[in-house]
């Protein structure tokens, strides 16, 4: 019994031996020069175990008693998650050399918070729930300050600690509750007191503090207020980091605990989620407008991006978590390649995060301009790009499940959303000439920053397939 429950968290269990041998090889030889191979093979690890995953994995497996689950939602949200943070990676290494911050621990810790996101998707018990959570947290608490010698790092670091602590505070304390008057931690436990119409108030307030401890860790408002400052003092490769696989993770948590805890009694949390939706939505699209930082920019572009997953969310019907899935996966496309630009915006060697330092780039880099107009437009949702089906799905999700108005605020929150993503464009292509920005001359930043433009472009034909195998993990949740 036991080896069949090892047998099915393999991956994991291989990851976290991988960091902790990387850890103790590291150490004793020439940190610097570790540094890079460490970073390398973590990410062709990542992309193996990813590999690993999406071809050994079949039908639904329960390990320790129901802990953990591993089922097609479980893996397709982990294999997001692992090719995400292997492109972050890569793109990242080039950057951290040059500016001297590229030390063995950055990539190992990458994975600790890789190991932690996993188990926090296969979580069916609020222990594991809670063992992953802040396994994935306290990593991420470590390279928000990696930048030891900048006061807007260490800041972001400590600001991440001490709201991230209070959030825990929040999540254990509606744990608390929920077992108290569900009598047990497990998921399948909890869904047999948690029914519709009939649920102890005790219970509604554990559901509200959990639902309030995952709102934070998506950064959808009103608990969002970490997410500019951390965004804008971490070096920029681990933004990057934070924009893409941590949201995927948190988003597939919050999924996970409302349907398999809470699955029979939408109403109660429908509404809860319906607000967080419609909060995030218009404080992104609002806040954005006046930053002129374009990681303070991204940081409210992505609260106001969350407020679309949480619509699908909010449908509560399987449909609507199928539209999350592909709002997810395209967010983090989208996101892969916007950060590969802001990664080799420099001048005279040093990072710029100006918006106004793109005026008239177009000129002088007319292909990285075109790929850059490109994701803007998608971000804003803009037909006929795939950022724009992303979109379509989760309105048309929250409409068929009796939520037009909330589709409606969408629509408007796009709208204003888009002012922000066009200035970018109007920089770039209508502004007076400045100071040049430096040639970029990485061929992985360019790389990846064309890939994630033609995928926007090409994935109109059918999405790659993301939208039949999203379908297939939503139903293995939703059932």
């Amino acid at each position: 019994m036991i080896s069949q429950d090892l047998s099915i968290v393999l991956p994991e269990i291989f990851l976290a031996v991988y960091a902790m041998i990387a850890l103790l090889a590291a150490v004793y030889t020439t940190k610097d020069k570790a540094a890079s191979l460490v970073l390398w093979v973590t990410a062709a690890v990542f992309v193996a175990v990813a590999i690993w995953i999406g071809v050994s994995g079949q039908g639904r497996n329960v390990a320790f008693g129901g802990m953990l689950i591993d089922d097609g939602f479980a893996r397709f949200a982990k294999i997001a998650i692992l090719l995400s943070a292997a492109a972050i990676l890569l793109m990242s290494e080039q950057y951290m050399t040059r500016h001297d911050l590229l030390r063995f621990e950055y990539p190992i810790l990458v994975t600790f918070a890789a190991v932690g996101m996993m188990v926090m998707v296969s979580a069916g018990d609020l222990m594991a729930l809670y063992m992953g959570l802040e396994l994935q947290s306290l990593a991420l608490y470590v390279v928000a300050s990696l930048r030891r010698d900048s006061i807007k790092s260490t800041e972001a670091g400590l600001k991440y600690f001490v709201l991230g602590a209070l959030s825990s505070g929040l999540l254990l304390y509606g744990a608390s509750l929920t077992y108290g008057y569900s009598g047990t931690t497990l998921f399948s436990g909890i869904i047999e007191t948690a029914t519709a119409g009939d649920m102890p108030l005790g219970l509604i307030f554990g559901l509200v503090f959990l639902t309030a401890g995952l709102a934070f860790k998506v950064s959808a408002a009103p608990f969002h207020m970490w997410t500019p400052d951390v965004y804008e003092g971490s070096p920029t490769p681990v933004t990057a980091f934070f924009a893409t696989a941590p949201k995927i993770a948190a988003m597939a948590l919050f999924a996970r605990v409302v349907h398999d805890a809470f699955g029979d009694a939408v109403g109660d949390w429908q509404q809860i989620v319906a607000f967080l939706s419609v909060l995030s939505m218009f404080i992104g699209a609002i806040a954005a407008i006046g930053q002129k930082n374009i990681k303070r920019l991204m940081a409210y572009s992505s609260i106001a991006h969350m407020g679309f997953a949480l619509m699908g969310l909010a449908a509560g019907t399987m449909f609507g978590v199928q539209a999350m899935l592909i709002y997810m996966s395209i967010y983090v496309v989208m996101n892969i390649g916007t950060f590969a630009f802001i990664l080799s915006m420099e001048k005279d060697g040093q990072p710029v995060t100006d918006i106004a330092s793109l005026q008239m780039y177009s000129k002088r880099e007319p292909l990285k301009a075109l790929a850059v107009l490109i994701l803007m437009f998608s971000l804003a949702g803009v037909p006929p790009l795939v950022g724009f089906f992303g979109k379509f799905y989760v309105l048309r999700a929250a409409y068929e499940a009796g939520l037009g108005w909330l589709a409606v605020a969408g629509v408007i929150a796009s709208v204003i959303g888009a002012f922000y993503y066009l200035r970018i464009i109007y920089y770039m292509y209508f502004g007076e000439e400045t100071d040049a920005l430096d040639k970029s001359t990485s061929p992985v930043l360019w790389g990846f920053l064309m890939a994630s433009a033609a995928v926007m472009v090409l994935g109109v034909i059918n999405l790659f397939g993301i939208e039949a195998v999203a379908g297939v993990a939503a139903a293995t949740l939703v059932n």
